[in-house]
């Protein structure tokens, strides 16, 4: 064994009196490294989770694709033709004494802004039930009605109206058809209702709505009031209106001019759409 003395500086003694801190300053440096470094660690470990959450919720916000809209619950099925075409006229007949305050004993409303039902098809009037029912289409008044009838009822309310004549009655107190304040825009009307317009993609009214054909759950506008046409193409416009399948009329009204709307309207409600008397 041997050992070896260290001296230490005369200032600093070994023994009872003060120790020196020069010998520890090293030691002091290299940990003050590492506490430096395990805050700097503690940090990114606590804070980088945040920020990793809060990128990937500002990426959804940005990515997220708005959540798909069905406009109706109807699809026209074996199944629910089956049930359309079974309607009851009589039963129908019966029912529809809860309709006539609004649309007429005939089938014709006397308030223009009310819809004629008189002449209707079935698988359009069941279907307009059937959107009320669920609420595809919005109607505070309608809804409340249409949840009283089950979809046989509908049905049954669809045959009736379907095999009501459109040829004005003198007892009953329709407002159809009523002037047409502007005649000047029949020629407007006139284009969209019989060629569309292929520049915009609008097809002929009556390719859908007849008489050249009848697309499936689309209403013949034939004797419809004016006042009702042009709110509900303001309603598809604006997107209040939303249960048309394959957003074929939301599209169609977008592109219509205030005044075509207009038009399309006045001209329907006057009367003078084609296939006028042929329903």
């Amino acid at each position: 064994m041997w050992s070896r003395r260290i001296s230490l500086p005369p200032c600093f003694p070994a023994k009872g009196g003060l120790v020196s801190y020069a010998s520890h300053a090293p030691r002091l440096r290299v940990g003050a490294r590492w506490v430096g470094t395990l805050a700097v660690l503690f940090v990114i470990t606590v804070l980088s989770p945040g920020r990793h959450v809060s990128a990937q919720s500002e990426n959804s916000e940005h990515n997220s694709e708005p959540p798909v809209r069905v406009p109706s619950n109807v699809a026209w099925t074996e199944e629910t033709l089956t049930i359309v075409s079974g309607g009851d006229a009589f039963r129908g007949l019966l029912l529809a004494r809860r309709c006539n305050h609004c649309h007429g004993e005939e089938g014709f409303s006397s308030v223009p802004d009310f819809p004629n039902l008189a002449g209707q098809d079935r698988l359009s009037f069941w279907k307009q039930m059937q959107d009320f029912r669920s609420g595809k289409r919005a109607s505070p008044v309608m809804q409340a009605i249409a949840e009283g009838f089950s979809a046989r009822a509908s049905a049954d309310l669809a045959a009736y109206y379907a095999m009501l004549p459109t040829a004005s009655d003198p007892q009953d107190t329709r407002t159809f058809p009523q002037a047409m304040p502007d005649p000047s825009r029949a020629t407007i009307a006139i284009r969209l209702i019989v060629f569309g317009d292929g520049q915009r993609g609008i097809p002929p009214c009556q390719s859908c709505h007849g008489p050249v054909s009848y697309v499936k759950g689309a209403p013949p506008l034939a004797t419809q009031n004016g006042d009702y046409l042009r709110r509900q193409l303001e309603d598809f416009s604006s997107g209040r209106r939303a249960n048309d399948i394959n957003v074929r009329m939301r599209s169609i009204a977008r592109q219509l001019t205030a005044e075509e709307k207009t038009a399309v309207s006045e001209y329907y409600g006057a009367g003078l759409g084609p296939g006028v008397n042929s329903r």
